[in-house]
């Protein structure tokens, strides 16, 4: 139980972006919203926030924008227990309810506490297991990708895919597949069987570039939900968030994706037939772009057919057309594909600081 409510309760009044702000810091993935003498109002989540970026609700809008959305929703009023409640009355509402998250107030009704579900669970690897797609050519990169696979350039001190696989056995993962082509044998030579970074590692060898989702038909059906990652990917994205938000939408398939913002360099012009209605010069525009990470259900896998070129858009569409559910994770946490010479400077000046975030 955490009972340093400071750490996990907000004002209401208090902007989108200090709920962020006290998500990122407390790492509980939740914070609550009190009124006068810490009377619990409503509570926000990491899902809630990432749901706020796709609406494009600005951070320095009020928490209460949040709260009204979940109005008329299950989630409208929180479900609470009394501190001094026994901790199987905890489980059995965190179980019945489907919650993360269970808010414990004192007998005056005010928030004096908080359990989590983990808390109650053994520990344990992750049901999932993960894909690394590294087997693109890095042409963009050449000639640091001449005699070196992209994802083992060095970022820092060690190459990409060792930081990736560390992010991985940290978030429980222990089963890791890595799909390679160019220079596969070098990705090999430095990981083996992977019992030396924590994880069993298979290899997967496409003969032909099979695209950015071809190698996952040369795979075993999977029997779990599986993560996906490109192995040129440097990020601190919390897995364990995409997780839960994948479960909350019961989705088919997810992908992570990031805000891209970019200047058109002419003045842009709007017409009704020939007809000038407005002219804008050189305007930002805004959409939201794939991460290249990704989390499937086993489901998934027969719309992959061995052998074949495809890349993810054609699966996810494919899946769209068969009316299964797709659902857009966006990431609030640092990101950054290395594909170019100055992405991986870029990169390479981030390695410097960072602490990846799982």
């Amino acid at each position: 139980m955490r009972s340093d409510v400071e750490t996990f309760c907000i004002l209401q009044g208090n902007t989108i972006g200090e709920a962020a702000r006290r998500i990122d810091a407390s790492r509980l993935g939740i914070v609550l919203v009190v009124g006068d003498q810490r009377r619990l109002i409503g509570t926000i989540t990491d899902g809630d926030l990432r749901r706020a970026m796709l609406a494009q609700i600005a951070l320095t809008e009020p928490v209460e924008v949040l709260l009204e959305r979940k109005a008329g929703s299950m989630y409208a009023r929180p479900i609470t227990a009394f501190l001094n409640d026994d901790p199987a009355t905890f489980l059995r509402l965190l179980q019945e309810h489907n919650l993360v998250h269970l808010p414990l107030l004192n007998e005056q009704d005010q928030v004096a506490g908080l359990v989590t579900l983990d808390e109650f669970l053994p520990a344990g690897p992750t049901a999932l297991q993960a894909v690394i797609m590294a087997g693109g050519r890095g042409l963009r990169l050449h000639p640091l990708t001449e005699h070196v696979p992209k994802p083992m350039l060095p970022v820092g001190d060690r190459p990409l895919m060792e930081i990736i696989i560390e992010q991985l056995r940290d978030f429980g993962i222990k089963r890791v597949s890595i799909t390679t082509h160019h220079k596969g044998e070098k990705i090999a030579e430095h990981f083996g069987d992977g019992r030396d970074f924590g994880v069993d590692i298979i290899y997967v060898s496409e003969d032909r570039p099979l695209g950015t989702a071809g190698g996952l038909g040369l795979l075993e059906p999977p029997t779990e939900t599986m993560l996906v990652i490109n192995g040129d990917i440097l990020t601190q994205m919390n897995f364990q968030a995409m997780l839960a938000f994948h479960r909350t939408h019961a989705a088919d398939l997810t992908v992570a994706v990031r805000r891209y913002d970019v200047q058109v360099p002419f003045g842009v012009v709007e017409c009704e037939g020939v007809t000038v209605r407005r002219i804008t010069e050189k305007p930002f525009l805004n959409c939201f772009v794939s991460a290249g990470i990704y989390l499937l259900e086993p489901s998934v896998h027969r719309y992959i057919r061995n052998g074949e070129s495809c890349d993810m858009p054609n699966l996810i569409q494919r899946l769209l057309e068969d009316g299964r559910a797709v659902v857009s994770f966006p990431i609030r946490e640092y990101w950054q594909d290395i594909g170019q010479p100055f992405d991986y400077e870029q990169a390479q000046a981030q390695a410097k600081t960072w602490k990846p975030s799982t």
